[in-house]
C-alpha cells in the first residue's frame, strides 16, 4: 500500500484537504456507529436477554480493550506507519460489523449473547489500536491552535450523522417490517458496515506527517512512565480517570432504564438520544471557539456541573404527575446533557493533546487510553452488578406534618433501581470538580466568563437569523452563511508546514 506511506512535507493545500478528508471520515465513523452500536447494540442484547451485568460488560469492553495501546504504541513506533495501521485495523473493525450482522439470521445459534460480547470484544480491540494510531498522527498533523476549530467541526458533522443514523435505525428496527424482529438488527448492522468501510476510505486519503525522532528509544518502561512523572499531566490523568468512572457508572444504563423501568419503544428511546446528540452538534461549534479563545479548563468548570445536574434530574422524573410531563422532562434532561457533553468531550480532547510534549504524543496519549481504559471498564461492571443487587430495593424521602391529631405526608423523591446508579453518578462529579482545579492550564479563566462568552456566541447566531437587512436578509442572512462557510471549510493555510 505505497499510497499509506507517510510523507516528509505535507503543504497547507494538503492539510487544508486533509482536514476535510477527516472531517468525512468521523462522519461516516458515526453513521457506522449509530448503526452498530450504542443505542441499537444495547438495544441488540436486551433483546437476546441480556441482564443488566451483560449490559455493563458490552460497556466495558471498548475501554478494556484500550490496553491495547501498549502494544500499539510499540508498534507505531517500529513501524513508523500510523495511516497504514490506523487503516488496516479499522476496516478489519468494519468487517466484524458484517459478523453481527449475521448473528440474528442464525437459526438458534448456541449463547447468542457470548459470540455478541466476543465478537463486539474484538471490533473494540481493533478500534483501540486504530485509535492509538489516529491520536497519534493527528496530534502531529493539525496545529495546535487550530485544535478546538478542527474538532469542532469534525464533532459537529460526525454528531449530526450519529442523529440522523440513530434516529433511522431505531424507526427501522422499532417498526418491525420483517417476519422476525431480530432481522430489523441484521439490517441495521450491514448498514453499519458499510458506512464503515467509507469511513476507512476517507481516512486512507488524509496525509501524514512522517513521524519525527524524539530522541533515544529508551526502554518502553521509561517511554511509558514518563507521562506518569509529569506532575501536571498526572493530575490531567487522575481528572479524566474520575470523569470517566463517574459518566460511565450512569451513561451507559441511560437506554435501559428508559426501555425497562419506563417502559418506552426503541422509536422513543431513540429520539430521545437524537434529541441530546443534536442539542451537542449544535453547541459544539461554540465550545471549540471558547476553548481557542479562553482556556478548555474554563469551559470544563461550567459543563460538567450541568452533566452531572442532569443525571441528578432523572432521579425526579417521576415526582412528575402526568405521562406527558414525564417524557417533557426527559427531552429537557437530555438536551441538557447533549449541550454539556459536548463541551465536555471536547475540552477534555483538546486538553490531553494540548498538555502532551511535542514529539512524544504517542506515549502520553497512550496513557490517557490506559487510564481511562482502566477506569471505563471497572465502572460500569460495577454499576451493572449494584444494578443487580438493587433491582428490588427503593429509597424514599417523607415529609411528615403533624397538627392536632392530623398527619399529612408528602413525598420529597423516591430513589428505584437504575435512579441509584444516576443519583451515585452526581455525588461522584464533586470529586471530578476537585480533580479538574489543581490542572494547571495557562492563565485562569472564571466561570462566568465562559458563560457570559457562550451566551455571547448564542446570541450572535440567533441574532443573525433576524437581522433587520430587509425582508430577504431577515429570512436568509447571507453574512452569516458565508461564516458559517466558511468555519465549515476551514480557515485559509496561511504559511508552509504541516503543523507544529
Amino acid at each position: 500500500m505505497p499510497l499509506l506511506h507517510p510523507v516528509d512535507h505535507v503543504s497547507p493545500a494538503d492539510l487544508q484537504a486533509g482536514q476535510h478528508d477527516l472531517v468525512r471520515e468521523l462522519a461516516w465513523a458515526s453513521v457506522s456507529g449509530a448503526f452498530s452500536g450504542g443505542v441499537i447494540l444495547v438495544a441488540f442484547a436486551l433483546a437476546l436477554g441480556a441482564s443488566a451485568l451483560q449490559v455493563g460488560l458490552l460497556a466495558a469492553i471498548p475501554f478494556f480493550t484500550q490496553v491495547a495501546q501498549l502494544p500499539a504504541t510499540v508498534l507505531i513506533e517500529r513501524t513508523r506507519q500510523r495511516r497504514k495501521l490506523s487503516v488496516l485495523t479499522l476496516t478489519a473493525a468494519r468487517a466484524l460489523v458484517l459478523l453481527l450482522a449475521a448473528l440474528p439470521l442464525l437459526e438458534d445459534p448456541p449463547s447468542p449473547l457470548t459470540l455478541l460480547i466476543a465478537v463486539y470484544a474484538l471490533i473494540a480491540l481493533l478500534n483501540a489500536v486504530g485509535g492509538c494510531a489516529i491520536n497519534s498522527w493527528l496530534h502531529q498533523l493539525i496545529p495546535h491552535t487550530q485544535l478546538g476549530h478542527f474538532f469542532a467541526r469534525r464533532l459537529f458533522s460526525g454528531t449530526t450523522l450519529a442523529c440522523v443514523g440513530t434516529l433511522a435505525a431505531g424507526l427501522l428496527v422499532g417498526r418491525e417490517p420483517f417476519e422476525n424482529r431480530l432481522h430489523g438488527y441484521a439490517l441495521a448492522f450491514l448498514v453499519g458496515g458499510v458506512a464503515g468501510f467509507v469511513s476507512s476510505a476517507f481516512l486512507a486519503r488524509a496525509p501524514e506527517p512522517r513521524m519525527r525522532d524524539a530522541g533515544p528509544p529508551g526502554p518502553l518502561r521509561e517511554r511509558l512512565g514518563a507521562p506518569f512523572r509529569d506532575v501536571n499531566f498526572r493530575r490531567l490523568l487522575v481528572f479524566l480517570a474520575a470523569w470517566t468512572v463517574a459518566s460511565n457508572f450512569a451513561a451507559p444504563f441511560v437506554t435501559v432504564y428508559l426501555i425497562e423501568q419506563r417502559g418506552y419503544a426503541l422509536g422513543t428511546v431513540t429520539s430521545l438520544w437524537v434529541a441530546s446528540q443534536f442539542a451537542n452538534a449544535l453547541t459544539v461549534y461554540w465550545w471549540g471557539r471558547l476553548s481557542d479563545r479562553l482556556t478548555n479548563k474554563a469551559v470544563l468548570a461550567v459543563v460538567l456541573p450541568l452533566y452531572f445536574l442532569s443525571l441528578l434530574a432523572l432521579v425526579f422524573v417521576d415526582s412528575l404527575d402526568s405521562a406527558r410531563a414525564q417524557l417533557a422532562s426527559l427531552y429537557a434532561v437530555h438536551i441538557v446533557m447533549g449541550i454539556a457533553a459536548g463541551g465536555i468531550g471536547l475540552a477534555a480532547g483538546n486538553l490531553g493533546l494540548k498538555l502532551a510534549p511535542h514529539g512524544q504524543g504517542t506515549a502520553y496519549l497512550a496513557a490517557i487510553g490506559l487510564v481511562t481504559a482502566f477506569a471505563g471498564g471497572i465502572a460500569p461492571l460495577a454499576a451493572g452488578g449494584a444494578a443487580q443487587s438493587l433491582q428490588a430495593q427503593e429509597l424514599t424521602a417523607l415529609v411528615r406534618w403533624a397538627s392536632r391529631g392530623d398527619e399529612t405526608e408528602m413525598r420529597l423523591v423516591s430513589f428505584a433501581h437504575w435512579e441509584f446508579l444516576f443519583a451515585l453518578a452526581a455525588l461522584m462529579g464533586l470529586y471530578v470538580m476537585h480533580a479538574l482545579s489543581r490542572i494547571r492550564e495557562g492563565r485562569e479563566i472564571s466561570e462566568r466568563l465562559v458563560i457570559q462568552e457562550f451566551a455571547m456566541e448564542a446570541w450572535q447566531s440567533i441574532t443573525s437569523l433576524a437581522s433587520a437587512g430587509g425582508a430577504l436578509g431577515s429570512l436568509f442572512p447571507f453574512e452569516r452563511l458565508s461564516e458559517r462557510r466558511k468555519w465549515w471549510r476551514g480557515p485559509r493555510p496561511q504559511g508552509g508546514g504541516s503543523g507544529p
